[in-house]
């Protein structure tokens, strides 16, 4: 027998939007009646779903690589599982700490007649929690524990493009947790919009930039505040000083993990010029050891499906019509083949109108541009839109400084790629077009909570006798210029 919630089936079958707006008012309903939540009972929650992905993750693993048509299980594990645990597990162990009342400094003579004022932390009350494909555990529960530490309830939608995976995380769900607390909705685009335009008290979307502004402007008609995870073209600085084979080796893991799909994967990799030759050759090295074939190879992700795959071939297509040269590492496919699994195409210095150049790859495939002045590379970074990531090779502390100051991106990993994102205490969130708010750690949880001030007054009042009340006396105009000082 299917749980229910109070009258609304909740299967892994797709849902309307009836369904859903339905569900939201009753998370709500049972929000405003439960009232204050313990930390007791924000522990038991968040254990209910570790618990849940500790004894399903073998089945969640299948699903997701049956949806990628080649994704191993170990990977999933660590990319999805592990990094879902390490945030539902982190935010267990630390919340009670997080959410004790903080006091607060109360001004001049209130503070020396017993005032009090302090900072609470109080859940919103139902999250909509928007996931993608790329990343189908980790995008709904990494959010979900912050949200769940903070104390809310949440509504979550996994993307229509892994459906395995989306069915069998609303049926684990269901069966598992209480849909007043934790629920999931299942659909296509349509739902999605509507997803998007529901009266959540919070809603969080990881995805496209494109997609992100949809969302945005849904959630602005009933002033949702919102958590964007969007993306961009992550930038790689290669600085003269840097170990171009501890660079090549990084930067080749990174783009062999998830097949490149992943939102700070490196984009545009700037090498100095002089240096180009040996960083390809090092590139092609270090990516040769990490897989010799590609084809049938069941270590290398596939790309998600054939409507991605083509997006991608065709941004390779443009940029050499448009007079690029294209490295094929370790080599080109051999033959034709229905697998998804592709070789890294290396772009080198293509064309600036090129659309690899603007728009976001999330594939196998990258941009290397030799660059002569690592100011021009700098300015370069700045006139595009903020990136989610940026990446940084080289010893020379002085130059690591200038590129930090100098530019503005999501995160930051100096001397390898992707590693800031893994820190469990530090918050993980995009700028500009990279996204807003952040997950991950205490800042996850005040993301998620109303920060309420609270004033205690004193039980006496001494403003009229002060003069501070009408009616006013002679001397009240010239006590308030006396404070009009820069002292």
């Amino acid at each position: 027998m299917e749980p229910t919630c109070k009258g609304i089936t909740m299967s892994s079958a797709t849902s309307s939007v009836e369904d859903l707006s339905s569900l939201l008012a009753r998370q709500k309903s049972a929000f405003a009646g439960a009232g204050s939540v313990s930390a007791d009972t924000r522990r038991q929650r968040l254990q209910q779903v570790i618990d849940l992905l500790v004894h399903h993750h073998e089945a969640l693993t299948t699903a997701i690589d049956q949806d990628f048509g080649g994704r191993p299980a170990g990977f999933s594990l660590m990319n999805d599982v592990l990094g879902s645990l390490a945030s539902l597990k982190h935010a267990r162990d630390h919340l009670q700490a997080w959410m004790q009342d903080e006091p607060r400094q109360v001004f001049a003579p209130y503070d020396q007649l017993g005032a009090t004022a302090w900072v609470m932390y109080q859940p919103k009350g139902t999250v909509g929690i928007l996931g993608t494909w790329n990343a189908p555990l980790y995008t709904l529960f990494s959010p979900l524990a912050s949200a769940l530490a903070a104390g809310n309830r949440a509504i979550l939608k996994p993307s229509e493009v892994v459906p395995r995976t989306a069915q069998l995380i609303a049926r684990l769900c269901a069966e598992h947790l209480d849909p007043t607390v934790v629920a999931v909705v299942n659909g296509g685009p349509q739902l999605g919009e509507a997803f998007s335009s529901q009266p959540f008290d919070h809603l969080v979307f990881t995805g496209s930039t494109a997609i992100g502004r949809r969302v945005m402007s849904n959630a602005a008609q009933n002033l949702v505040p919102v958590t964007l995870e969007l993306g961009g073209k992550s930038p790689v600085i290669v600085s003269r000083g840097a170990d171009l084979n501890k660079a090549a080796f990084s930067i080749a893991a990174g783009k062999a993990s998830n097949g490149g799909q992943i939102c700070i994967n490196p984009d545009l990799v700037y090498v100095p010029r002089a240096a180009l030759e040996p960083f390809l050759a090092a590139l092609r090295n270090a990516y040769r050891d990490l897989n010799p074939t590609v084809a049938g190879n069941p270590d290398v992700v596939a790309v998600v499906n054939q409507r991605h795959l083509e997006r991608v071939e065709d941004l390779i297509v443009d940029a050499k019509v448009r007079g690029a040269r294209i490295e094929c590492v370790p080599e080109p496919l051999a033959v034709e083949t229905r697998d998804r699994r592709r070789p890294l195409r290396v772009v080198v210095d293509p064309a600036p109108d090129s659309l690899i150049m603007d728009e976001e790859i999330f594939g196998p495939a990258m941009v290397v541009l030799s660059y002569d002045d690592l100011d021009q590379v700098i300015a370069d970074i700045n006139a595009r839109p903020r990136p989610l990531a940026l990446y940084y090779f080289g010893e020379d502390v002085s130059e690591q400084r200038h590129v930090l100051e100098h530019t503005l991106s999501g995160g930051v990993t100096l001397n390898d790629v992707m590693m800031h994102a893994a820190l469990h205490d530090a918050p993980f969130g995009g700028v500009g077009a990279s996204g807003m708010g952040h997950y991950h750690g205490r800042e996850g949880f005040l993301e998620f909570s109303h920060m309420r001030t609270v004033f205690k007054a004193p039980a006496h009042d001494p403003r009229r006798e002060w003069g501070l009340l009408p009616p006013y006396g002679e001397h009240y105009l010239a006590a308030m210029l006396a404070g009009v000082t820069c002292d």
